[in-house]
C-alpha cells in the first residue's frame, strides 16, 4: 500500500501533538506509542485508564423489519433473542466456516442493531453485508464516527468526571447516550472499559476533558497488542483468519447451542461437520521459558522434534512478567502443561501450553 492510499485518523493532529510515533496498520497510519513508551502505557491501562483511538474500526447500523433475520444469516447468531442494549461477540463466516471477521453486534431497538467491525476487514465486511441485505427487508448504514476506547479500572470514574455516567451499563451492553453516540461496556484489554462512537466535534471535546484527568493517558497500538495478548484475545488476520474456523479457534462459546444445532447461517453445514469429526488443531496459550519473546510465525515442535503447530501472536507480557504467545497446536497435544519447543532463528526455545488468559479478566458483569 502506498503512502497516498494510507488512511488517517480524524484526530491525527491530537496524536501528533501528544508526541505519538506512527506506523502502518490495516491501511491506516496509527499511533504505535507515545512518549511514555509501551511498558508504561500497558501498565497504566491495567492500573488506571488508557485512552485509545480506534477510529480505524467501522460501525454499521443494520435496521429494518428483517434486520435480525439478516444478521442470523450473516452470523452464527440469534439476533432476535438479544435483549435491547445487549451485545454479542460473533463472526462473519465463509461457506467453509472460516472467519471472515469477528464482530460485536448490539441490539439498539426492535429493528435496529449496531455492528462493530475490524479495520482491515471494513471494506470486505460492508460489501458482504450489503450483498446479503439484498435478500432481506433491511438497510445497512456505514456510520462516520470517531471511535474511542477507554480501558482500565478507573475508566468509569474518568468518564463520570467528564460528565458521562456509566453506572447502570454492564459488560457486553451498549446504549445511545446522546444523539449520534454509541457507547458499549466492552473492549480489547481484559479490563473494565468502554468503547464510544461519536461525531468528531464531540470526540474532540470529550478527549480534552478526559486528558485533564491525570488518571487518563493516550495508549498506542503496541500496548493495545500486549494487553489483548495477555487477555488471550484474538487478532483477526493473525490468530483467526478466513482459513480458521471457530471450533479450531476455541470460540464455540460465542455460538448459542440452538444456533449450532439448527441455525441457517453461512458456513453452518461446514462448521457442524468440523465439530462432528473434531477440529484437527486448537488455539492455545503458550508460555516460553526465560525472557525471550517468541513471535508470530515461529514453528512449534514436540519433544521428539516432530512438527506440532505454529505461533500466531507473541510478545512480552508486562503485567504477566514473562513472554506470552498464542498459537495453534495439533489437538492431541493441546493440553495445558504440555512442553514443546519453538524455533526462533534456529534456536529451540522450550515453551509450555498455558491456559488463557495470562492475566485475569476484570469485566463489570454485575
Amino acid at each position: 500500500m502506498t503512502g497516498e492510499d494510507t488512511k488517517h485518523l480524524p484526530l491525527e493532529d491530537l496524536h501528533t501533538a501528544a508526541g505519538a510515533r506512527f506506523g502502518a496498520f490495516a491501511g491506516w497510519s496509527m499511533p504505535l506509542t507515545y512518549p511514555a513508551g509501551v511498558m508504561k502505557e500497558h501498565l497504566h491501562t491495567r492500573e488506571h485508564a488508557g485512552l485509545f483511538d480506534i477510529s480505524h474500526m467501522k460501525l454499521f447500523e443494520v435496521s429494518g423489519s428483517a434486520a435480525a433475520a439478516l444478521l442470523n444469516r450473516a452470523c452464527p447468531l440469534d439476533a432476535g433473542a438479544l435483549e435491547i442494549s445487549q451485545s454479542k461477540y460473533t463472526f462473519f463466516l465463509n461457506e467453509a466456516a472460516g472467519i471472515i471477521d469477528d464482530l460485536i453486534v448490539t441490539r439498539l431497538g426492535d429493528e435496529r442493531f449496531m455492528v462493530v467491525a475490524n479495520a482491515g476487514n471494513a471494506v470486505t465486511d460492508e460489501k458482504h453485508l450489503r450483498a446479503l441485505a439484498e435478500d432481506f427487508d433491511a438497510k445497512v448504514d456505514a456510520l462516520d464516527r470517531v471511535f474511542l476506547a477507554i480501558q482500565g479500572p478507573e475508566a468509569w470514574a474518568a468518564l463520570a468526571r467528564a460528565g458521562i455516567e456509566t453506572g447502570s451499563l454492564l459488560f457486553m451492553h451498549g446504549i445511545e447516550p446522546r444523539q449520534n453516540w454509541f457507547m458499549s461496556r466492552s473492549g480489547y484489554t481484559g479490563e473494565d472499559g468502554f468503547e464510544i462512537g461519536l461525531p468528531e466535534a464531540d470526540a474532540r471535546n470529550l478527549v480534552a476533558k478526559l486528558l485533564e484527568d491525570e488518571r487518563v493517558l493516550w495508549i498506542g497500538l503496541a500496548a493495545r497488542d500486549s494487553l489483548r495478548l495477555e487477555a488471550g484475545l484474538c487478532l483477526h488476520g493473525q490468530d483467526i483468519t478466513p482459513e480458521i474456523d471457530p471450533a479450531s479457534a476455541g470460540l464455540m462459546w460465542a455460538i448459542p447451542k440452538d444456533v449450532r444445532a439448527a441455525g441457517h447461517f453461512i458456513g453452518a453445514d461446514a462448521l457442524r461437520a468440523i465439530v462432528e469429526r473434531g477440529a484437527a488443531q486448537k488455539r492455545v496459550g503458550l508460555k516460553p521459558e526465560g525472557r525471550q519473546p517468541v513471535r508470530a510465525g515461529a514453528a512449534l515442535f514436540d519433544a521428539d522434534g516432530n512438527p506440532a503447530g505454529h505461533v500466531t501472536s507473541g510478545g512480552f507480557g508486562p503485567s504477566a512478567g514473562h513472554p506470552v504467545a498464542i498459537g495453534y497446536i495439533h489437538t492431541a497435544l493441546a493440553k495445558p502443561g504440555t512442553r514443546l519447543f519453538a524455533d526462533v532463528r534456529g534456536t529451540k526455545i522450550p515453551i509450555e501450553i498455558n491456559s488463557l488468559p495470562f492475566t485475569p479478566h476484570r469485566y463489570r458483569k454485575g
